[in-house]
């Protein structure tokens, strides 16, 4: 090795020497850094080095040795059921009962709804009594009383005590309930807040004896607890009486319960409502028509809203033999040569036996019946309002110059046929200088919450109102003298949580409700455009009427005219603007 060799040598074993001493003193330093920031040393005592923290593995122990709190076993014994009672109790915002104000107006809807499905699936005419007392500063006790077809004995402490129990979640027709939980969570809350039990009286016919219940919710079971059960005397001939005690709050306007009985009058022209509000004068809603509506059927599922899930299902528990036979029998709108279509597509044998088909043969199916061309499904299970039942309820209301209606014809979203309604109220005595008022309800049912979150204030918003006559500022519902009533009816109205108070925004209800809008819209453009014709009319003829008489003089005057031949002038005059204006008109 040459002399500039060694050199370069002795001087990187030198620079490799100095980097280990850095790196030595900096781990040193470290070290001090660390003890003096966990814990510092006190001037002439013996450091001690500190204890973990609690709930922390020591310093040098590895966090994958240190001692486990709980074992697999412990926990899979504090593993339970959970009731769909102990859910809602936690939980019961989710039903509506998330502030006192609003728990009244839950209790009483959920109470009338029943009444008046009962009446509908019976064919009665429904004649409602609804009764608010106040009992002390916070708490009230509702009564809903119906003349409906009674509830069997057997089944009161189900229906008033028990969540998820009825006969509408599995029934494809419109109706108002559709989960089994409304009635039944109102007497929970009510057990809740006052721990006063649900009082029934029923009675299904005149010779039929009335039964007496008091009923509880067993949370942790979800399971009726019945109190009482002894006949009583009642004088009706047919019908139920509900009362619930609860913790509530009472007030007037928006939002109110007076607001619900009211919308619910609108929606329900054939129902009469017998209503006593806390402390007040009761009030009395006649009916508009005397004609019950049409009574929906009940359909099958259409292929169109079946999910996978929901198909493996019912393949699985279909009484049919072939596959062929449960496409048929199941479901809507599947005819023979859309069974051999389909089979064939999905590689099926059409006699296969539905519950020896695959997931994989399932989920071709599927994707075939997605993707077929299907008739739309049957839409008797709808029941609107009508346009006349809905101009009727107006006019009966509110007292207004213009009433005008319009239904449209029956569409579908996800397999599920619904209809699209608007009534409207213009002029009168309605407040001109104010938003509109808009009534949104669901099935006959009025919805008063949520109306920022509902499909159908975004497709009322959407609409351009100033094309129709109407003054309307960015974001805001337009201004002037009208009453806006929009109804959805649908075999599942797809609301968007429990408490149904929106209506979730699927593009098929959005377009609907515009094109309802906007025919109406138009409607209400030319009348009120009328209007303004005839008013300036009106304004030039008075004009004239009060210069004419100074033009006959004049005329006199200047061209030296008898007062007979002035008279006539001033007729001609007359009888040419009236001939003018009824042109106009």
């Amino acid at each position: 090795m040459t002399r500039k060799g060694t050199k370069v040598a002795r001087h990187k074993a030198g620079d490799r020497a100095a980097d280990r001493r850095k790196s030595k003193s900096a781990r040193a330093q470290l070290e001090l850094f660390t003890a003096a920031k966990s814990e510092p040393v006190k001037t002439h005592e013996k450091a001690s080095p500190a204890p973990p923290p609690a709930g922390r593995p020591p310093v040098n122990q590895s966090p994958l040795t240190a001692t486990r709190r709980a074992t697999a076993e412990v926990l899979a014994q504090k593993q339970r059921e959970i009731s769909v009672s102990e859910f809602f109790v936690k939980n019961r915002h989710l039903l509506g009962f998330d502030n006192p104000q609003k728990a009244l107006l839950t209790a009483v809807r959920e109470c009338v709804d029943n009444s008046l499905d009962a009446c509908s699936d019976a064919g009665i005419l429904p004649s409602l009594r609804i009764e608010i007392v106040q009992r002390a500063e916070n708490r009230f006790r509702i009564s809903v009383e119906d003349n409906g077809p009674g509830i069997v004995r057997g089944q009161i402490p189900k229906i008033f005590g028990k969540l998820l129990y009825g006969s509408k979640f599995h029934t494809l027709k419109q109706q108002r309930g559709q989960q089994g939980i409304g009635v039944s969570a109102a007497g929970m809350y009510g057990q809740l807040t006052t721990g006063k039990p649900v009082t029934i009286l029923s009675r299904t016919g005149p010779n039929a004896a009335a039964h007496h219940f008091d009923v509880t919710v067993d949370t942790k079971k979800n399971q009726p607890l019945v109190l009482r059960d002894e006949k009583a005397d009642w004088d009706v001939k047919h019908g139920t009486r509900v009362t619930i005690e609860l913790e509530a709050i009472y007030k007037r306007g928006r939002r109110s319960v007076d607001d619900y009985i009211e919308q619910t009058a609108l929606a329900n022209p054939h129902a009469e409502i017998h209503y006593a509000p806390p402390n007040q004068e009761a009030l009395h809603y006649p009916r508009a028509v005397s004609v019950l509506p049409q009574e929906p059927k009940e359909i099958k599922p259409h292929p169109y809203g079946v999910e996978l899930g929901m198909l493996m299902r019912l393949l699985q528990d279909t009484p049919a033999r072939t596959v062929a036979a449960a496409l048929k029998n199941d479901f809507s709108r599947v005819s023979d040569k859309v069974v051999a279509e389909v089979t064939k597509s999905a590689l099926i044998k059409p006699n296969a036996r539905p519950r020896d088909l695959t997931p994989s043969d399932v989920e071709r199916l599927h994707a075939v019946l997605q993707n077929v061309k299907l008739m739309s499904p049957a839409t008797n299970c709808l029941s609107p309002i009508g346009e006349e039942s809905i101009r009727a309820g107006l006019s009966k209301r509110f007292v207004a110059d213009y009433v005008d209606a319009v239904t449209r014809p029956p569409s579908v979203y996800r397999g599920n046929p619904f209809q699209v309604e608007i009534g409207l109220a213009y002029g009168g005595d309605i407040p001109a200088d104010e938003l509109i008022d808009l009534y949104r309800l669901a099935n006959r049912v009025p919805l008063q919450y949520q109306s920022s979150a509902c499909a159908i204030t975004k497709a009322v918003l959407s609409v351009d109102w100033r094309a129709y006559a109407m003054s309307m500022s960015k974001g805001a519902l337009p201004t002037g003298p009208m009453i806006l009533m929009i109804h959805i009816a649908s075999v599942w109205v797809p609301f968007t949580s429990e408490s149904k108070e929106a209506i979730a925004h699927y593009p098929e209800i959005i377009r609907e409700l515009r094109l309802a809008l906007m025919e109406l819209g138009r409607r209400l453009a030319s009348h009120i455009r009328h209007r303004r014709r005839v008013a300036d009319e009106a304004k030039k003829k008075s004009y004239i009427d009060k210069f004419i008489p100074h033009i006959g003089i004049a005329l006199r005057q200047i061209l030296a005219l008898a007062e007979r031949e002035e008279k006539r002038i001033v007729t001609t005059l007359r009888q040419t603007l009236e001939r003018s204006r009824e042109r106009m008109v």
